[in-house]
């Protein structure tokens, strides 16, 4: 029991120094300042040449989807996320070690280049969080959840990070053991994640870019714009398009959906007009759902 309070505290003083670090020290590497110049960069897109000239600047619910880049890219895990996370792992371990398991590793791959291991890392990452996503939108009790991101009006590169926490306890759990099993050499990826940001950044702004053939590959802002319409076809009542990165795996799996511009189609879903548009009371609506 010491071992895991050792690992919550460790934790927390961990993250912590690591986001003063980050903060007073940067670097190349620092996700700080990369997620601030990535954020600037796609917005002033947006100023310079916006889809929807219409749509103001500072447009509706900028400035919650600010805070939600904040807290859940740093808040979250200084909260207690980190810490959750690594007893998790702890515990995990522990686990298989009763049955004389010390890895789970089934492939390994860090013999290959460092290129190859994080486009492998990228594309498998990807196809999980796909099928992860097809679910938060078939479950009932997971779409509670994922409500809150589909709760924007006005689309904005922001709006990636307008997400209930609990998707990321979602994602990274049913994450963690698929990619446990590959054993990867190299120990950052940063890169990966910083161009998997900016995608989603592109992929709910403000721009008219669906990126030409590469558009079969690629999820892009007019594709996506039809994941948040409000209103569904019939014989698609769970929603479509559902890449995060890749549109690849929708247009494998018959999930794509782009039927025309969608340039001005209304966006939420059935019943938000009395959804609160407040992060207080968004984070506790799943739960008050679950308890009426």
């Amino acid at each position: 029991m010491q071992k895991y309070l050792d690992i919550v505290i460790s934790s927390f003083d961990g993250y912590f120094n690591y986001l003063i670090n980050e903060i007073i020290n940067p670097g190349w590497t620092s996700y700080f300042y990369w997620l601030i110049g990535l954020s600037l960069l796609v917005w002033l897109l947006e100023v310079f040449i916006p889809w929807r000239k219409e749509q103001d600047i500072i447009r509706k619910g900028f400035w919650l989807d600010t805070f939600y880049i904040i807290f859940n890219f740093f808040l979250f895990s200084l909260i207690g996320y980190n810490a959750l996370s690594n007893v998790g792992v702890e515990l995990f371990n522990d686990f298989l070690m009763l049955f004389g398991i010390e890895n789970l590793v089934a492939v390994r791959i860090d013999t290959f280049p460092a290129w190859t291991q994080l486009l492998i890392m990228f594309i498998v990452a990807d196809f999980i969080q796909w099928n992860v996503h097809r679910q938060l939108h078939r479950r009932p009790w997971l779409w509670e959840f994922h409500k809150i991101h589909h709760s924007v009006k006005e689309m904005g590169y922001a709006a990636q990070f307008r997400f209930h926490f609990m998707e990321t306890i979602i994602y990274k759990s049913l994450q963690y053991i698929p990619l446990a099993m590959i054993g990867f050499g190299i120990k950052e990826f940063f890169v990966v994640h910083m161009f998997t940001v900016l995608v989603g950044h592109l992929n709910h702004a403000n721009l008219g870019w669906s990126y030409g053939p590469l558009g079969y590959i690629f999820n892009n802002p007019k594709m996506h714009i039809w994941h948040h319409s409000k209103k569904l076809p019939k014989d698609r009542p769970y929603g479509m398009n559902y890449g995060l990165s890749l549109s690849l795996w929708d247009y494998i799996f018959g999930t794509a959906y782009v039927p025309e511009n969608g340039k001005r189609i209304e966006l939420g879903f059935s019943g938000d007009e009395n959804f609160p548009e407040d992060f207080g009371n968004q984070m506790m609506f799943p739960f008050r759902k679950r308890i009426k």
